[in-house]
């Protein structure tokens, strides 16, 4: 067994604004015994635990770094419906009736996680309010027909077209010719809210060993998970590595594609400053494959994230590129101070739905949010800790989708994927 490099990550500005104590969270020493053994310390690691633990099952949950260090306590902190890809993927995998279950699902992690964290007191900053932005003419017809389909298919009526006036009350800028308004939506410092969730697993019962990162899982009834000093017996293991699975699961890794997304944060804009950018305090994405979004925080920074790497190296020009966006949506923030720059990674998988599965009768995962994942790896945590507990209809639902690995192999996979995101940026560009 090898022990992989500890996580590295730029200082984010999440981290500079952590409101939660979660304690000491010791790494793992011995051989111990538990009902379920989590791997990861993401949302849906901490997620799953609290679950679990909140079923009366003994949890032990090992995280490779600290609680929330990868995409989890990284991310734009969007809180929204639906998944990574449209709804369309799903119905031409499972049909419409299933489709709807996962659609209502989805609107159901956001209510959890409007849940939890009143039930948790979690000081995360919870708003509401998203705007999907178009960029291109062509954009404003594809929302405009989502937004029917929606409502007439999926029930859905929360949606709303915003143009001109109406559009620039929410998102000061000429940038944008319209754009959908998801009263669903809405979005939260991602880093708090995931060590609330360790914080609410803990005080539920679960042992949690950070710095423990998992080597090596041997099957069998009990399962066992090795980390560098330990070891843990249990009956089930829960997987919620995401896209730092580090090739602990080999089965898995090429189902999932890592990509590198990039983030920034301003100093704290003036009330007056901050009313001539997002006078609703709205998030936003853009309706562009590689997309841009945004948000304010509490303290009223512009927090801005984009662009894209599949091969683990910042963007040439990356620097120069994300503050040139910027000023171009936003002329009021000229001058303005770039107090963070940070990145981190997310799995996608191929065809952007989330994969959930099993790995004989013991071992559930849960991964590849595909960006998406800030609601979604919440309810993925609850309904792991259903299947767990015997109750697997919901979770199967998801389970059902068929997943293909990327094409190309080990060594070509990640070219051909550059390869075809060079394509839909240039289609962006149209």
């Amino acid at each position: 067994m090898t022990t992989p490099p500890p996580l590295e990550q730029p200082a984010s500005w999440y981290r500079d604004s952590v409101a939660v104590e979660l304690g000491d969270c010791p790494p793992l020493e011995g051989d111990v015994r538990a009902d379920v053994c989590v791997v990861g310390g993401g949302i849906t690691g901490c997620s799953a635990a609290l679950h679990l633990a909140e079923r009366g099952y003994s949890v032990v949950l090992l995280e490779a770094g600290e609680i929330g260090q990868g995409a989890s306590g990284r991310s734009g902190g969007q809180i929204l419906p639906g998944l990574g890809t449209d709804i369309s993927t799903v119905e031409k995998a499972l049909g419409r009736e299933r489709a709807r279950d996962i659609w209502e699902m989805s609107r159901e992690a956001v209510r959890l996680t409007a849940e939890l964290v009143e039930r948790h007191a979690i000081p995360c900053d919870l708003a509401w309010g998203y705007l999907h932005a178009a960029v291109k003419r062509r954009h404003v017809r594809e929302l405009e027909v989502f937004r029917e389909r929606m409502a007439q298919d999926y029930d859905y009526p929360a949606l709303t077209m915003l143009q001109g006036d109406v559009l620039r009350e929410h998102v000061m800028t000429d940038a944008y010719p319209a754009a959908l308004h998801d009263a669903e939506g809405g979005h939260l410092h991602p880093l708090n809210y995931t060590l609330g969730l360790a914080r609410a697993a803990r005080r539920a019962g679960v042992t949690i060993h950070e710095y423990s990162p998992a080597v090596e899982i041997r099957h069998g009834q009990p399962a066992s998970v090795f980390a560098a000093a330990g070891r843990v017996t249990a009956d089930f293991v829960v997987l919620g590595t995401n896209a730092y699975q580090a090739g602990l699961v080999p089965e898995l890794s090429g189902r999932i594609m890592r990509a590198a997304n990039y983030m920034i944060a301003t100093e704290p804009l003036s009330a007056e400053r901050a009313a001539r950018v997002l006078p609703r305090n709205d998030a936003l994405s853009d309706a562009n494959f590689v997309l841009d979004y945004y948000r304010l925080s509490a303290d009223r920074r512009l927090i801005y994230g984009g662009e894209v790497s599949y091969d683990g190296r910042e963007p040439r020009g990356l620097k120069a590129r994300m503050d040139a966006k910027i000023a171009r949506i936003f002329p009021v923030l000229e001058g303005v101070r770039i107090d963070y720059r940070w990145g981190g990674d997310v799995a996608i998988t191929l065809d952007r739905a989330p994969d959930f599965g099993r790995l004989g009768s013991n071992v559930y995962y849960a991964q590849g949010y595909s960006g998406h994942g800030m609601a979604l790896s919440g309810l993925a945590g609850k309904l792991l800790a259903e299947a767990i507990a015997g109750q697997s209809e919901r979770f199967d639902v998801f389970a059902a989708m068929p997943h293909r690995h990327f094409p190309g192999g080990r060594r070509l996979r990640k070219p051909l994927l550059v390869l075809a995101t060079h394509f839909y940026k240039l289609r962006d560009r149209l």
